[in-house]
């Protein structure tokens, strides 16, 4: 027991029971505050234990779902202590099945403390979720339940995945409609992505009918637009965040499912619109557009990478591009599983967001979303005497800095860093320690007017971020919506004895293209930065995070969303052009929903509609001088109320900075990163205590005790994955060591960033403590995208069985094995990291948080490594100037493990970078993917397989249920929706029908030349995605008859 317990008096100890070949379903020891548990009244963390203190009027902590599919035999152990109960005073275990009532385990009404294995009942045995609460019925702060551990073994039954080779779909006849389950699959939490809009909008030739993207919910909208607000006609289920559409025509939608990595073909001409077809492209497809003669080319942007492209993304391969663009034969895209592209075009940049194209759709263009800026990073050479920086040295109470590393940017000439204007010290020049070229690729150029598309020209200097594009249809410049950062600057905070990028740190700008050559226009331009503080006339004209624009039919007008601002700007383009235009409230409205991210046009009746993401809803806009809104409109929006209420708190500039112009998001894109380095260190603070926990595989022989306040260059960390991951930052100087009761470990590190609003964003004040409170639980919300490298069906190469054996049994750094510090243990929640520290060797001077590995692959492109240590050489061109390690400076994996601290070989690096690219995230490589079966593909041996995949993936529960499987369909002139559950009955939306087994809905679905599409989405969306999107127990056909 732990030491705290000693004064208790008396020992509750339960006969234990033991399991034969027992396994472990569940484990949580609370080593990061509640872990996986939700507490409610008053809870808090204490030395590894979970605490609960009497006075409140509930008081319990509950476990996320559980499912105990494939296992019998279930035993509930755990440690636990009670103290000062009096009469009538109580603690408790309890239990949930499948979301019902709570059944009592277990009641202690008296002090004690001990082990206790508690064997459940069958009834708990096979299910999708079961929840454990532990709940103290107190009446003081002096009555205490406190919480050990806890684990749930089990044996298994040998049914997990007795259906991991499901029916084929042209095999044998299915069971007769009476034998198929109607079982409806438990519902469990929403999963939180966070993707980006795009093309969020789509208007038809007419303006009668709008098409809007309602990305939490997985489904296009289509509204009548011929009265003076938009009336809801259907929604059409498609794939996972939707992000983008477009039209070929007025009869055919396409629709980029961002996490589904496809694009949806939609019939619109029928009622119901049906999905037609569903093309399978490269991760993360972000935007469509057609051109060439007649539209014949649909364009589509995504990354270098993903289990459905048709050739080797070569990872671990210096100099290639990371930036894609599919292109189809619009009018016969392929009866493939995947489409027929006519050609992939790649790209030398990172992953591609944004296209455009001009009038007659003979020139394309695709913009790079995080450019870069020509910046990079120094290596601190600490062994070879450190880098001779510009002052300041040491801190405002006089303590030396530790030795870093140093950003430096490419001038044109030179690689110089910033100098220190506030001392007078010039920039330096640092050729010689710097081993690449950054070429800073733009926006690409395509020739769409021949047999076969072709990039015939690149621009670079557009920006650090890209966002989006128009053509003027007119003249045919080019405009891009983007960011510009000033990470070059060292330091945020007051800036009294150094430079500070306090309230200054990203630029909102629209560069304009024309001839080849950028010219940048600072949207902001009216603010004065010499100021310590913005003026409320700064801020009322101030725009940030510009998304999409749209150009009148003329080219005279350019109108632009800006998230961060809540409006929707107008330019004039000549003035644009010519910089010369003045920001203006008179040229901007404030739109009620907050988060503008797209917007059309319908010029004819002097419109514009706007998606507002805030709300989930649409604007329509009055172009008439002065610019109004005159209707607003929400869709249905299923995300819970804590990403609601918090995402202000993320994009709201006006709301959260001291001039308006930058808010998080500005390097925290979209919740995620902006793949840079800043120097945010800050010399007018103190030293303060490292009080962490370290792994216990680290020896207490050189640990540091002390955060110093000049930390270095950190490279940008995503806000993705933050929960039950530890400390936050990467030194984990945001420690969350004083959770209040009822907060976890990672809400308190993360309302510790308050300090930022006022030394990053220029508040005058920080949020106010429950403003902070919803900010975090928002952004705990944040998931990663499943894993693009790794397999569908999880199953390891013998390269890769290799590499697990080396990074779990081979001790390579004298102290521990891989996963001794990057723990990988996906059914425990463990993606890499164990929230622990760890000391970072002998050329580091600073100890850092061990870090997770569930977005390894997104950092590809850098390769060298610079420094003045022999060995490196230049690589030329790079796509990026950031890798791997806290600075960024170590270009590949292979690179970080060739430091002298590893012992390896270079097949061991190699096999362990191949790992950690593929290294699982929180959901399972097959959530997202889909299938469209059609009579004329029925048949075909690609898709029955994707389709026995999809099938067999939804079967596993052990060791983590991997998805659940839904259909969409169109079924006697209703959309039926579908969820199949564990016995693989599909069970529709429609009460009318049958659940039916899968040969059987592909018939009733195939009728007519009908199609059916079959999505994986996360563990406990089933039901929600598939057939109940508001989950109140009346299906979707219900709710809408």
């Amino acid at each position: 027991m732990k030491p705290w317990r000693a004064g208790l008096l008396v020992l509750l100890l339960l006969p234990a029971m033991t399991t034969l070949s027992a396994e472990i379903v569940f484990e949580e020891n609370f080593a990061r505050g509640a872990g996986s548990f939700q507490s409610e009244g008053r809870v808090i963390g204490v030395m590894g234990e979970i605490l609960m203190l009497g006075g409140a009027e509930q008081t319990a902590i509950t476990s996320s779902p559980i499912s105990t599919r494939g296992y019998q035999n279930l035993v509930l152990k755990l440690d636990h202590a009670t103290s000062g109960l009096d009469e009538g005073e109580l603690a408790e275990v309890a239990l949930s099945v499948n979301n019902g009532p709570y059944t009592r385990l277990e009641t202690v009404t008296a002090t004690g403390s001990g082990s206790v294995d508690i064997a459940l009942d069958t009834t708990a045995e096979n299910k999708d979720s079961i929840r454990v609460r532990f709940r103290l019925e107190a009446s003081s702060l002096m009555e205490r339940y406190a919480i050990g551990s806890v684990v749930l073994e089990a044996d298994e039954n040998g049914d997990s995945n007795e259906a991991t080779d499901p029916t084929n779909p042209t095999g044998p006849t299915d069971p007769p409609a009476s034998d198929v389950s109607d079982e409806i699959p438990a519902a469990g939490d929403f999963v939180t992505f966070e993707s980006g809009h795009v093309r969020p909008l789509a208007l038809n030739s007419d303006g009668s009918r709008l098409f809007a993207v309602n990305t939490p919910d997985n489904r296009i909208e289509i509204f009548d637009t011929s009265g003076s607000s938009p009336q809801l006609i259907e929604s059409v289920r498609v794939g996972l965040e939707p992000v983008a559409v477009a039209l070929r025509d007025d009869a055919e939608l396409w629709v980029v499912n961002h996490l589904s990595d496809s694009v949806s073909i939609i019939d619109i001409s029928v009622t119901p619109a049906l999905v037609k077809q569903t093309l399978l492209v490269g991760d993360e497809p972000r935007d469509v557009v057609f051109g060439g003669a007649n539209d014949q080319w649909a364009f589509i942007t995504a990354a270098h990478r993903g289990q459905n492209v048709p050739f080797d993304p070569q990872l671990t391969t210096a100099g290639v591009g990371r930036a894609d663009v599919w292109v189809f034969n619009a009018l016969s895209p392929g009866n493939t599983l995947t489409g027929t592209p006519a050609t992939i075009l790649n790209m030398f940049g990172d992953t591609l967001r944004a296209l455009a194209r001009n009038a007659d759709g003979t020139r394309l263009y695709a913009a790079v979303f995080n450019s870069g800026n020509r910046t990079t990073v120094l290596t601190d050479d600490r062994g070879q005497g450190g880098i001779d920086k510009a002052p300041p040295y040491e801190n405002a109470a006089g303590e030396e800095q530790p030795e870093t590393g140093l950003i430096v940017q490419y001038n044109g000439r030179n690689w110089v860093d910033n100098g220190d204007p506030v001392s007078g010290v010039a920039p330096k020049i640092w050729d010689d320690r710097v081993n690449l070229t950054l070429p800073d690729y733009d926006v690409f150029e395509i020739d769409a007017s021949g047999s076969i598309p072709r990039v015939i020209n690149r621009v670079s200097g557009v920006g650090t971020t890209l966002f989006n594009m128009a053509v003027n249809p007119q003249n045919g410049q080019v405009y891009v919506s983007n960011q510009e950062a000033r990470n070059v600057v060292r330091f945020e905070g007051p800036g009294n004895n150094a430079t500070t990028v306090n309230g200054h740190f990203v630029e909102s700008r629209i560069t304009v293209l024309q001839n080849g050559v950028a010219r940048p226009r600072h949207l902001n331009k009216h603010i004065d930065y010499s100021r310590d503080l913005g003026t409320s006339s700064e801020k009322s004209r101030a725009l940030a995070i510009p998304l999409e624009m749209a150009i009148s039919p003329d080219g005279g007008k350019l109108y632009l969303a800006a998230m961060g601002s809540g409006k929707l700007a107008r330019f004039d383009t000549n003035a644009l052009a010519a910089d010369s235009f003045t920001p203006s409230e008179d040229n901007q409205v404030t739109l009620s929903g907050g988060g503008p991210t797209g917007v059309v046009l319908d010029s004819a009746r002097n419109r514009a509609y706007v998606a507002t993401r805030f709300d989930n809803g649409i604007s329509v806009v009055s172009t008439a001088n002065p610019m109004t809104e005159t209707a607003h409109i929400r869709m249905f929006n299923p995300e819970p109320a804590a990403v609601k209420n918090g995402r202000r708190f993320m994009y709201d500039a006006n709301y959260t900075s001291s001039r308006g112009d930058s808010s998080c998001a500005g390097c925290h894109v979209f919740g995620d990163m902006d793949h840079l380095s800043w120097d945010l260190g800050n010399p007018d603070e103190e030293v303060v205590a490292n009080r962490n926990v370290y792994n216990t595989n680290i020896p207490r022989i050189g640990r540091n005790d002390n955060f110093h306040p000049m930390k270095g260059p950190m490279t940008t960390q995503s806000l993705r994955g933050m929960k039950g991951a530890g400390p936050l930052h990467w030194r984990g100087d945001r420690s969350g060591s004083n959770a209040s009761r009822g907060e976890t470990l990672e809400e308190q590190a993360f309302e510790e960033f308050n300090v930022s609003f006022v030394d990053l964003l220029n508040r005058q004040e920080p949020l106010t403590e429950q403003e902070m409170d919803l900010f975090a639980r928002y952004a705990l919300q944040l998931t990663y995208p499943p894993n693009p490298i790794a397999n569908l069906d999880n199953s390891l190469s013998n390269r890769m069985r290799n590499a697990y054996d080396v990074y779990n049994n081979d001790v390579n750094d004298t102290l521990t094995t891989c996963n001794g510090c990057h723990a990988i243990d996906p059914a425990r929640g463990r993606f890499g990291t164990d929230g622990t520290m760890a000391i970072e060797g002998g050329g580091v001077e600073e100890d850092m948080k061990i870090p997770h590995l569930q977005n390894m692959y997104q950092k590809v492109g850098m390769f060298a490594r610079n420094t003045q240590v022999r060995g490196f050489s230049n690589l030329g061109d790079q796509i990026r100037g950031f890798g791997y390690d806290n600075s960024g400076s170590a270009g590949s994996i292979s690179n970080f493990l060739g430091e002298d601290v590893f012992d390896l070989t270079m097949q061991e690096r190699a096999m362990l970078e191949e790992l950690s690219l593929s290294a699982p995230a929180k959901l399972n490589p097959v959530v997202g993917q889909q299938v469209t079966v059609t009579p004329a593909n029925r048949s075909r041996t690609d898709v029955r397989n994707r389709l026995e995949l999809l099938v067999a993936r939804a079967l596993v529960t052990s060791p983590r249920p991997e998805c659940e499987l839904v259909a969409a369909t169109v079924i006697d002139g209703h959309a039926v929706g579908w969820v199949m559950n564990r016995e693989q009955g599909f069970v529709p939306s429609d009460r009318n029908l049958d659940a039916a087994a899968l040969n059987t809905l592909l018939d009733r679905a195939l009728k007519a030349s009908r199609s059916a599409t079959f999505t994986c989405v996360p563990p406990g969306n089933g039901t929600r995605i598939g057939i109940d999107r508001d989950l109140d127990g009346e299906t979707d056909f219900s709710d809408s008859n």
